[in-house]
């Protein structure tokens, strides 16, 4: 059965007892509603670590949008059914005062790619986001930490904030996981209608096409998609669309 940790303090000491036993931690942080993109993060912790953890959060101090903040899916029960049968054997389940006893006071902030991308688009999102992983990371303290590509910049920043400020954690990334139809897979996908879900997996066909980013852009506005960016960086080309009331993230290899 998997341990329900309610605060920051049952979480630490928890993972501080595994520590004293010499055994290796892998970390999956999540915001709960979970589907097979973070049960392969799951697994793969399982595989590389002696003993797994999880939390569950959803994070208000990365959402700009009030109504995406609430419509987020939070099916806690499923969810550590499934994070059990993926192999963690505890969940790491606070409330906003447990994570924030300073009220957000005190935060991190990245100067330079943070603000392109996403950052552009969402204020204040990855000060909420590297913030709240900068706490988590010192709660659990794990030997390693599991990130999906699909939250590429995410990832790419988590890896530098735990260079910049030495911490003791390998951020290990994992492949994009994918519907059959090539949709990635992700937690607002169940918020999509069923005409938007049929149309959805269109995003990753024009990302994937190899057309200059200008054609893709408008490709996706012609098929009914309100497009944020479609962008490269570095061997990456990401985009970030609307359908219907659903944001949607992806990105390939160039």
């Amino acid at each position: 059965m998997i341990a329900r940790l309610a605060n920051a303090a049952s979480a630490r000491e928890h993972c501080r007892s595994w520590a004293r036993k010499g055994r290796s931690i892998g970390f999956v942080p999540t915001m709960g509603a979970l589907h097979a993109g973070h049960l392969s993060l799951v697994e793969r912790a399982a595989a590389e670590n002696d003993r797994v953890i999880v939390s569950i959060f959803v994070n208000p101090t990365q959402y700009d949008d009030p109504d995406d903040l609430a419509n987020y899916p939070r099916p806690l029960e499923r969810d550590l059914a499934a994070a059990a049968s993926a192999g963690a054997q505890a969940a790491y389940l606070p409330d906003f005062d447990d994570v924030y006893p300073d009220g957000y006071r005190f935060r991190v902030t990245e100067n330079a790619f943070s603000r392109e991308l996403e950052g552009a688009h969402r204020a204040g999102h990855f000060d909420g986001v590297l913030t709240v992983v900068m706490k988590l990371f010192g709660i659990v303290r794990p030997d390693r930490a599991y990130f999906g590509e699909k939250d590429w910049q995410q990832l790419q920043l988590v890896r530098d904030m735990a260079a910049a400020f030495f911490l003791d954690v390998e951020v290990v990334p994992c492949p994009v996981v994918r519907e059959a139809d090539g949709l990635a897979m992700s937690s607002r996908n169940v918020r999509l209608s069923e005409e938007e879900r049929r149309r959805a997996p269109e995003f990753h066909r024009l990302l994937a096409s190899g057309r200059p980013e200008g054609d893709i852009r408008s490709a996706l506005e012609a098929a009914g998609f309100g497009v944020d960016y479609v962008e490269r960086h570095g061997d990456r080309v990401l985009g970030a669309v609307r359908l219907g009331n659903v944001r949607l993230i992806d990105n390939v290899k160039a």
